[in-house]
Parts: C-alpha cells; sequence; structure tokens
C-alpha cells in the first residue's frame, strides 16, 4: 500500500516474504528484470517515504539486496 509501502495482506513493509517468494517466481527466468522492476520500486518508495521527512536507512536492502543474494529464504 503506498504512500507506506506495506503489503496489503500481512501489513509488513513491501517486499514481505510472501512479495519475495512470488516476485521470484514471477521472475525467475528473467532475474535482471526483477532487479530493474525491483530498482523502479524502490524510488517511487523514496518519493513516497521522503515527502514528510528523512527516508529509511534500509531501502536498498529492503529493495534489492535480497534479489542480488537470490533471496536464501526462498
Amino acid at each position: 500500500m503506498r504512500p507506506l509501502w506495506t503489503c496489503r495482506v500481512c501489513k509488513q513493509a513491501w517486499p514481505c516474504d510472501t512479495a519475495k517468494t512470488s516476485l521470484l517466481t514471477e521472475y525467475r527466468a528473467f532475474p535482471s528484470l526483477l532487479k530493474i522492476y525491483l530498482s523502479a520500486q524502490m524510488y517511487d518508495a523514496l518519493d513516497d517515504l521522503t515527502a514528510e521527512g528523512k527516508p529509511p536507512p534500509n531501502l536498498y536492502e529492503r529493495f534489492l539486496a535480497w534479489a542480488r543474494s537470490g533471496w536464501s529464504r526462498h
């Protein structure tokens, strides 16, 4: 849910564990496209989350680091 960037289902920070699993499945044949998609989402989140103050310090880890590593929890 924007502008808070929480999951509509579990209310955790997006991408939550369920979203990560779904995204890895959806983009399994095109991992580079997943990174492009997540980069775009991260920059949208940056705009939304900084509208009223300082951004959270972990946006890279939250949006991209897990995809780079193939998300070990998957």
